[in-house]
């Protein structure tokens, strides 16, 4: 694998994950939101990451006539999906957005599994780093080796 192909991956993993700390954050943020801009209680959001390839015409060409694999070439977000989970009911009859009942609907946002997404995204974008750190090095032993 050439070094240029290995940032192009780990670029395209950085910015696919920092993508999804921001909706995380977004999510943790709104998670006691009980008016959103639709209407109703703030609805959790989730990212869905797709492999891209970036192979050249040639490549693409000898992988369909000899039967080789095209490889990925990175990943990136392929959508931000809402959350399919019903909103949580409370009982809270105080609360401005009660209902007759006086019951609230909130987020349907757990924290505790947005921090254990955050901690798990924060993991493998350390990990992406350390791998171009690891290029980086690999790329500066290949110029000493030339000297």
């Amino acid at each position: 694998m050439n070094l240029d192909r290995l940032f192009t991956i780990v670029g395209s993993a950085l910015e696919s994950q920092r993508l999804r700390l921001n909706i995380i954050a977004g999510n943790l943020a709104n998670a006691g939101s009980t008016r959103s801009p639709t209407g109703g209680p703030y609805i959790r959001r989730d990212v869905v990451f797709q492999s891209v390839t970036h192979s050249s015409p040639f490549h693409r060409i000898f992988s369909a006539t000899f039967g080789g694999p095209i490889e990925p070439s990175g990943v990136r977000v392929a959508e931000v999906v809402a959350d399919t989970r019903p909103p949580r009911q409370v009982y809270d009859p105080k609360h401005p957005d009660a209902d007759e009942r006086g019951f609230v609907l909130l987020p349907n946002v757990n924290v505790i599994e947005e921090m254990t997404n955050l901690l798990a995204t924060s993991r493998a974008y350390e990990a992406n780093i350390a791998v171009m750190d690891t290029g980086k090095t690999m790329a500066l032993r290949v110029l000493d080796l030339g000297r």
